[in-house]
């Protein structure tokens, strides 16, 4: 991968030994001032008061130095030692011209956590900035040259279910499921993803007003943990309905899962794990229960300790949580795992962490990731609700953008339209999600993020198949575009200053485990495009030398434009 920064860094690095100053670590921005240059480096300042010199004098001996070297069209300096940088023509024009995209791979498993659908539940609204966050975090880790599982580890052992089961035992009595003396082969029953999404709402609400179904649904929940034969195999056929219609969601937003598993999966290694944790002697009784403590001295707000075991010997969402830590690495070992769940779940993953870490089931160099993020809410500034005040599902705001998409969809187009509307609905709720920072709460509008003005992603689309639009064009008349020989104007010079920023963006990233450095890049990138476009009338323009440079830095923002359009999980329609 091509790395702009890092070549000018080291010239800058290079510049600074050159005139006596040894100086390891070198970091060079964007211009807040493009009427000085168009990249700056603030660190003379802190060396003046190492060096006990002034500043601007050690800047401009580094000028002179920078002056030596034809990559610089202009270097000055400003204010107390500001060395301002600009790019000759020859050096942009050489660093665009290298046809390098590609990352080397990288010797490190990275283990991703998210969707975190529950079994027998509605994906609704709620669970949809975990599955886009996670995926595109997958794909940028991918896209940088490390190995990757990811997991959507799946709600599928709790209460929740424990209900479910109950109520249907009480509308289902006749089903061998729940006749003990039972031991024939369990016949298929008629459960549908329909009958799910009702029973559970109202088995959750009797839970609340009635303590005695509440009580049932505690020991049905313990009843299934047991593995007790007919509930078991009730619990598998409702896992297989409910597994089928998370994974249709899933696809529609182009998310796709190496593992599906869950909390059961992790509870075979719950008897060995506590077992194990008994004999390290880290884990105390209080009141009755299990638990582990792991506060430290220097905390600045209380952290309590991880409850293990209940009073009555039921097991918790921290339990299974620390046993599939467990499970993973034991099972795959990886360098990192990052967990993406809603923010106010942080102690928990805190808890588990920190539990982990003394019971040795993960290494002080095994990176643990909690990446948070904030709430989707409506114009409201509440969580994104129904018009009747519920919770939304998942697939009906899906519904809602894809029919909005419709409505601003070229009316020429009638074959594909079903697909086509869809393809941009997604982006327009993908786009929308990824572009705040992940610890923000956002508000969505469904008619704003459709748009195809502003910083929306029908926006993007419509952008990116123009640039296909204009590439097909030029095939179409024998024109040939390998590489740029001139730059024009301002707005080829800008688009080509954009592109140099791509690794950096990239890594900016990574490292936050926030997506808005790409869709801001990404926005910032195609409009320049736009500009670029709608200054240069490139088909018909007399110059060979200037349309062949324009050609090629379309293809590139093209090129670029799909790599990150796929880093976000988002599929570029055929036309608009």
């Amino acid at each position: 991968m091509k790395k702009f920064y890092k070549i000018l860094e080291n010239k800058l690095k290079d510049a600074l030994n050159s005139c006596g100053y040894n100086i390891s670590d070198i970091t060079v921005s964007e211009s807040d001032r493009p009427d000085l240059g168009e990249y700056q480096y603030n660190g003379i300042m802190a060396l003046a008061k190492i060096e006990h010199q002034n500043p601007v004098q050690i800047a401009n001996l580094v000028k002179e130095e920078l002056l030596k070297d034809n990559f610089f069209k202009d270097v000055n300096v400003a204010g107390p030692g500001f060395i301002n940088l600009t790019i000759s023509d020859e050096a942009l024009i050489q660093f665009v011209n290298i046809d390098d995209y590609e990352y080397s791979k990288q010797d490190k498993l990275i283990f991703l956590d998210y969707g975190g659908a529950n079994v027998a539940k509605s994906l609704h609204v709620g669970h949809l900035r975990s599955v886009n966050i996670g995926e595109a975090l997958k794909r940028l880790c991918e896209y940088l040259g490390y190995q990757t599982i990811s997991d959507t580890h799946l709600g599928d052992w709790g209460r929740p279910l424990g209900l479910v089961i109950l109520e249907l035992s009480k509308r289902y009595s006749d089903w061998l499921f729940f006749k003990k003396d039972y031991d024939g082969e369990y016949p298929k029953v008629d459960i549908t993803n329909s009958l799910l999404e009702e029973v559970y709402p109202y088995a959750s609400n009797k839970a609340k007003m009635d303590e005695n179904y509440l009580k049932e649904a505690q020991k049905m929940t313990k009843r299934l943990q047991d593995n007790e034969r007919g509930i078991f195999a009730l619990w598998q056929q409702i896992m297989e309905v409910s597994k089928n219609e998370i994974q249709s969601i899933y696809e529609r937003l182009n998310a796709h899962f190496d593992l599906y598993k869950g909390e059961s999966d992790a509870e075979k290694y719950v008897p060995e794990l506590i077992n194990y944790l008994d004999k390290l002697d880290i884990v105390v009784e209080s009141e009755g229960a299990k638990v582990i403590p792991i506060s430290l001295e220097n905390d600045k707000l209380n952290i309590p300790p991880m409850l293990l075991v209940k009073s009555d010997g039921g097991i918790l969402y921290s339990t299974t949580e620390l046993a599939t830590l467990y499970d993973r690495m034991k099972n795959y070992n990886p360098s990192e795992i990052w967990y993406v769940a809603d923010k106010r779940q942080e102690l928990h993953f805190t808890q588990v962490f920190r539990a982990s870490l003394k019971a040795h089931i993960t290494l002080p160099e095994t990176k643990l990731v909690f990446a948070g993020f904030g709430t989707m809410n409506g114009k409201d500034g509440k969580p994104f609700k129904t018009r009747d005040g519920g919770v939304m599902r998942l697939s009906d705001l899906l519904s809602q953008v894809k029919e909005e998409s419709s409505k601003r969809l070229n009316d020429a187009i009638k074959e594909e339209r079903e697909e086509i509307s869809e393809c941009i609905a997604i982006s327009a709720v993908k786009f929308a999600d990824l572009l705040p920072n992940r610890n923000s709460d956002y508000i969505f509008d469904i008619e704003k993020f459709c748009d195809l003005d502003g910083k929306t992603g029908p926006y993007i689309l419509y952008s990116t198949i123009r640039m296909k639009s204009l590439l097909n064009k030029a095939k179409e008349n024998n024109f040939k575009y390998e590489k740029v020989s001139v730059i024009a104007n301002q707005y080829d010079r800008d688009l080509i200053l954009k592109l140099n920023n791509l690794d950096n963006v990239l890594n900016k990233s990574f490292n936050s485990k926030s997506l808005n450095d790409i869709t801001e890049y990404l926005y910032s990138l195609t409009t320049s495009f736009n500009r670029f476009y709608a200054e240069n009338i490139i088909l018909k323009e007399k110059d060979p030398q200037k349309r062949e440079s324009w050609l090629y830095l379309t293809s590139i923002v093209y090129k670029i434009n799909n790599i990150l359009l796929d880093i976000l999980a988002i599929k570029v329609p055929s036309q608009m």
